[in-house]
């Protein structure tokens, strides 16, 4: 083990929950389960008991039991821990490679962005990676999600509706891994000039991330398979049949294009979303 990993917090290292839960008190994931089962059937700190036990869960190869356990529970949880517990299904759901629930629950998210209700109607919250505590705005947010939901849409070789998602989530909050994947869905579709010019931004260290050797690395991976081809391939939206999902895509690309002015906690991009409904309807 390297002297970095050794530095790091028990918890940070094995990728489970901080603070002083059973499984950190114990470093025994299959009793601090059973611990959290008890806290949760005594209403004892209910919402970080669930949502724990669903990580530890995770870890030990049980996301199907910890996906009915937050269906199941959650109920008992306050309003504040909702957006949390959805969190830990959608990172259940790609655990178990359910891309239709995934995709369904990072739509409802998307939607409560619309409609001003995420963040529990506040412009920032408290976020935590690798152990350390950070704020995320409604706008980065909100690029987070579309580029999880574009994650998906590749899952399923849908690499049209990626590539709409991710051009809203570059717009929004630009950054080198979703300018990648953006490339490779423009790949896909034998759009060979246009992918190259989406790396430009990377390559021009333009975008957050660029300099990153996990960024560059993959560069030059996409870049090898952008210079061989000769005759590229246009495609485009008017030409593919519409289906729900299109439909869902549409009605972001109209809000996209318009110009209204800031009149509430929503980002512009935002306003005036009552309009689309029926288009952002599942």
């Amino acid at each position: 083990m390297s002297l970095l990993k050794e530095q790091q917090p028990y918890h940070v290292l094995h990728k489970l929950p901080p603070g002083d839960s059973p499984y950190l008190v114990q470093k025994d994931p299959e009793a601090a389960i059973v611990l959290f089962w008890k806290a949760i059937n005594a209403g004892d700190r209910v919402d970080s008991a669930l949502k724990d036990m669903a990580v530890v869960m995770k870890q030990q190869d049980r996301a199907e039991e910890a996906i009915e356990a937050v269906k199941s529970f959650r109920h008992r949880c306050s309003k504040q821990a909702q957006e949390s517990l959805d969190n830990v299904l959608i990172d259940l759901y790609k655990k178990c490679g359910k891309i239709e629930d995934q995709i369904e629950l990072l739509k409802q998210k998307l939607r409560m962005i619309y409609q001003g209700e995420a963040f529990n109607g506040k412009p920032t919250k408290t976020a935590r990676s690798h152990g350390k505590k950070f704020q995320v705005t409604v706008k980065q947010e909100t690029s987070r999600i579309l580029g999880n939901l574009g994650w998906a849409y590749m899952q399923q070789e849908n690499y049209l509706a990626a590539e709409v998602v991710y051009h809203k989530a570059q717009l929004i909050d630009p950054d080198a891994n979703k300018a990648c994947n953006l490339c490779y869905c423009l790949i896909k579709q034998a759009r060979y000039i246009e992918a190259r010019s989406v790396l430009e931004d990377v390559l021009q260290c333009k975008v957050s991330g660029s300099a990153d050797p996990k960024s560059q690395a993959r560069v030059k991976e996409l870049l090898q398979e952008i210079e061989p081809q000769q005759q590229p391939i246009t495609s485009s939206l008017t030409t593919t049949k519409m289906s729900l999902e299109d439909a869902f895509l549409e009605g972001l690309d109209q809000l996209m294009n318009q110009r209204t002015s800031f009149r509430s906690r929503r980002l512009p991009i935002f306003e005036e979303i009552s309009s689309f409904r029926d288009q952002l309807a599942c």
